[in-house]
């Protein structure tokens, strides 16, 4: 394992700015806002220092290779669901980066209590629909024609969820805590 996990940091913002714009359009479509833009990294970091979003990222020689964000609305009538964002960089994929930063973002969930969490992707990212799949996540949702590329072209999002509470009661019950 070349990478390395921690929690993103004020001074990251650049590297954040430079890691989007490595990854395609496409990738960036389930985000709901354009993570190219400096304002929107702006607003994910104070977002971070209000508590709305933990937000790790995997360095690899400097450089970020992924990241992944939980974002919570703690003052919503979901305060006990979470929605994690997942990006890795495209000549990263398949090396475990993915998997390693989910499980990371995962064992944040857990600590912060949150009970249900769900994942938005297209359809066609198989690979990353795969991974969640793997660790519990099960399609909830299909969207037609949810979101717009630059393009104008319409694509379908998927709704990804794990029901955190519900499991760990199964594992309970069968006897299969750690």
């Amino acid at each position: 394992m070349s990478h390395h996990i921690r929690r993103f940091a004020p001074s990251d913002r650049d590297a954040m700015l430079a890691f989007a714009n490595t990854l395609p359009e496409h990738d960036l479509l389930f985000l709901g806002r354009d993570l190219k833009h400096p304002r929107v990294v702006d607003a994910w970091q104070s977002a971070i220092e209000n508590g709305w979003i933990d937000s790790l990222v995997a360095e690899d020689s400097g450089r970020f290779v992924g990241t992944a964000a939980l974002v919570r609305d703690p003052l919503g009538w979901s305060a006990h669901v979470g929605e994690i964002r997942l990006l890795v960089s495209p000549d990263k994929r398949g090396a475990g980066v993915g998997r390693d930063l989910l499980e990371a973002i995962y064992s944040v969930a857990t600590e912060r209590g949150v009970e249900k969490l769900t994942a938005q992707m297209t359809p066609d990212q198989i690979g990353s629909v795969m991974l969640f799949e793997s660790l519990g996540f099960r399609a909830e949702a299909l969207l037609k024609d949810h979101v717009r590329d630059r393009n104008g072209r319409s694509h379908d999002l998927a709704i990804l969820a794990h029901d955190i509470a519900r499991i760990s009661a199964q594992h309970r019950a069968f006897g299969l805590e750690e």
